[in-house]
């Protein structure tokens, strides 16, 4: 079975030039923000690409991740491999442990399989309230989105503010499938193995499947849902974020 890279990796015309574009705005985000600007990795390939420009540059951006406890062991293998091939500390946030025995308490492990309110509780106790936390003290934040991903993040900008005032950096909003692929092989940068096995998006484990040749990208998240984005909250404007909370 060929693998991520051999499947998607290709270089476009115009490559080396995105690439000198997200360093430049990482570069001037870092300096903006001084000690108060993350990046925030969920440890797919976007993000593992944005950690490796921020290390090779020696850019002043803090690493940090959520585990929401439901991540895929491949997923999670990634943070040791960070701090090895980078020399970069990984700050890690839990969800609050009273919070989850409670969920799970009340509505049980599969919970998110059987509503969609229920679905985004889950999400809203594992992923938006560490995610709170996480952003605590910032003034700004960096994440992996690109528009090519999904119609909801088609029009994804550089730089925007979020709900909170923080400004959002997207350094890679204009970048192609191809061109992650193609960076991660020329810079050799670890990616999830998961990758491999056709997991195009990877979220929680009992979340994410892998897709067939031809899905949307995101198809495997949160597949049994018909219609509606395939977003958990982290990335939606705040009255649509606030209202997920737990059941």
């Amino acid at each position: 079975m060929p693998t991520a890279v051999q499947r998607h990796a290709r270089k476009t015309r115009g490559f080396e030039a995105r690439v000198a574009h997200a360093t430049a705005l990482l570069r001037e985000a870092a300096e903006d923000h001084a000690g108060r600007i993350v990046q925030a990795t969920s440890l797919g390939v976007e993000g593992m690409v944005l950690t490796d420009l921020i290390a090779r540059h020696g850019l002043a951006i803090d690493v940090a991740t959520l585990d929401t406890g439901k991540l895929h062991r491949e997923t999670l293998a990634l943070i040791p491999r960070i701090r090895q091939r980078y020399g970069l500390p990984v700050a890690v946030f839990h969800p609050r442990p009273d919070a989850v025995v409670q969920f799970v308490g009340r509505h049980g492990q599969d919970a998110m399989f059987r509503s969609l309110e229920l679905r985004k509780g889950c999400c809203a106790m594992r992923k938006i309230e560490p995610m709170q936390r996480l952003l605590l003290g910032r003034s700004a934040w960096v994440t992996g989105l690109r528009r090519e991903q999904s119609e909801t993040r088609a029009r994804v900008p550089f730089f925007e503010h979020d709900a909170d005032g923080r400004e959002k950096f997207y350094p890679l909003a204009d970048w192609s499938e191809a061109d992650v692929w193609h960076y991660v092989a020329t810079r050799d940068v670890p990616y999830n193995e998961l990758h491999d096995g056709f997991f195009d998006s990877v979220g929680c484990e009992p979340c994410t499947r892998a897709i067939s040749l031809g899905e949307d990208p995101r198809a495997g998240r949160w597949w049994w849902e018909q219609g509606g984005p395939r977003e958990c909250g982290l990335h939606l404007p705040r009255p649509a974020a606030a209202a997920v909370q737990p059941a």
